[in-house]
């Protein structure tokens, strides 16, 4: 539950029972992996991803509608099948891009956390968080769109400087350490990977740790 709606639910509930569930882990069969890189270097770097493997039943996850319609109009430039689902859709345009994603007419679907919670799809391939999220409850309900009904599945997130800490909550959370691949070739130097220090560090060519 939204921490504003919790607070909310105190002020005009009387002496409520609070109930709370622990989060989940992530399914053993979803492959986590993730690319740390520069902020610039992030649609770059999803487009070498799927020159090199093409896309199919693909989420991404961006924190901001900005950064989604952004993403889409790079990637349908490119030439993928892509749509974008925000908050400033009409509901009735939200169904038509769902409808049109579950019936395999575009392959990639770039979204804000409005899916990542309560879409019915079953053979998502891939997820690739563009963004690290908030917490570990975001992410494991962000990558838990895939590997589902005893499906295999991917999730890669891309962490920029800024987010490296949070990332690094997130690893803690799972209680595992989550691979770090090399940068493709032709994106340039990525920076070190020391959430410790807020993500500074002398840059690199791949995005393993230090």
């Amino acid at each position: 539950m939204p921490k504003k709606i919790q607070e909310l639910a105190r002020t005009i509930l009387n002496d409520p029972v609070e109930v709370k569930l622990a989060v989940s882990r992530p399914a053993d069969k979803i492959v986590q992996a993730a690319y740390v890189c520069y902020e610039a270097q992030k649609v770059a770097l999803v487009k070498k991803l799927f020159a090199a493997r093409p896309p199919h039943r693909v989420i991404i996850f961006a924190s901001s509608k900005l950064k989604v319609k952004d993403m889409a109009i790079a990637l349908q430039r490119a030439g993928f099948k892509v749509g974008a689902m925000h908050s400033d859709l009409e509901q009735q345009e939200r169904d038509e891009v769902m409808y049109k994603f579950k019936t395999q007419q575009i392959d990639v679907l770039v979204a804000t956390d409005i899916v990542a919670r309560g879409i019915d799809i079953d053979d998502i391939q891939l997820v690739v968080n563009f963004d690290v999220p908030h917490d570990a409850e975001d992410y494991v309900h962000r990558i838990g769109r895939t590997a589902r009904a005893n499906n295999d599945g991917e999730a890669i997130t891309l962490v920029s400087e800024k987010d490296q800490q949070k990332f690094s909550s997130i690893e803690h959370f799972l209680g595992t350490e989550i691979e770090k691949r090399l940068l493709p070739e032709g994106l340039g130097e990525a920076p070190a990977y020391n959430p410790k220090a807020g993500g500074r560090g002398t840059g690199r060519r791949d995005g393993s740790r230090g």
